[in-house]
């Protein structure tokens, strides 16, 4: 695998393999949004989610990354990410979850987020959904080879900040490939004082803006892994794994 400035580029067959792991990410996050009803414990999640690791023969990216225990991160209202789905957490109407997934497949990582509405959600809560989703699409419209990766940051900052929703800082986007995380880093904010990287094809990014109702500052809660909005307000989190072509991007976390 060629590398430029530390980040690996992908060929055509390395990619094909992405492109598979990603599919059977989408297609299981399809899944548990029909299954995302007030009443279900978020356990249910992690049920399928194995279940389906287990149909095609793929590994759960997260379970034990790190020392993760779960093979999703499933994260209700003012939980940012890395939450822990619980037999004991019902969702209730008008709540919204993140569910953050990954697998490997033949040595290659698949990584997607999306947030879902549970019943009839706050006007607010829609906004707040809505503005996070767009804005993944805007930062991915800038994933193309000669750009720099900050212009990716620069176009869902803005977009974001245009409706006066918060950047969550402290957790961003990263490359990924034969590693789940990958360089480089990839903030939904414009660093001061740091350079960016040029694009280049076969770069594959997994690009995914959390956003929140209120401030970006962030708590850990004392499982230590279950990230909080610190005024407890509402966030969303949304994920693409995007290869840069010499076409433009293309987004491998689709389904069939």
């Amino acid at each position: 695998m060629k590398k430029f400035r530390g980040v690996f580029l992908k060929n055509d067959k390395e990619i094909g393999l992405m492109r598979e792991a990603n599919r059977i990410v989408s297609t299981i996050l399809d899944e548990l949004e029909e299954n995302v009803k007030p009443g279900v414990s978020t356990m249910l999640f992690e049920d399928i989610c194995r279940s389906m690791c287990d149909q095609y023969d793929v590994r759960p990216a997260f379970l034990g990354y790190q020392g993760f225990p779960f093979a999703l991160c499933c994260s209700v209202n003012d939980e940012i990410v890395h939450g822990f789905p619980s037999k004991e957490r019902f969702l209730e109407e008008g709540d919204i979850v993140s569910v953050d997934m990954g697998v490997v497949y033949e040595g290659f990582y698949g990584d997607s987020a999306r947030t879902f509405a549970v019943g009839q959600v706050s006007d607010e809560a829609k906004k707040l959904m809505d503005v996070t989703r767009e804005s993944l699409y805007k930062g991915i419209d800038k994933a193309v080879p000669g750009n720099n990766l900050y212009d990716i940051s620069a176009a869902i900052q803005s977009y974001v900040e245009g409706f006066g929703f918060g950047i969550v800082r402290r957790f961003v986007g990263h490359g990924i490939g034969s590693h789940l995380h990958e360089k480089p880093e990839i903030p939904n904010f414009v660093p001061k004082g740091i350079a960016g990287l040029p694009l280049k094809a076969g770069m594959v990014l997994a690009i995914e803006p959390m956003v929140t109702v209120g401030s970006h500052e962030v708590e850990v809660l004392e499982d230590k892994w279950t990230a909080v909005t610190k005024d407890r307000k509402l966030s969303a989190h949304f994920e693409h794994t995007v290869a840069i072509t010499s076409d433009g991007p293309m987004i491998l976390s689709l389904s069939d």
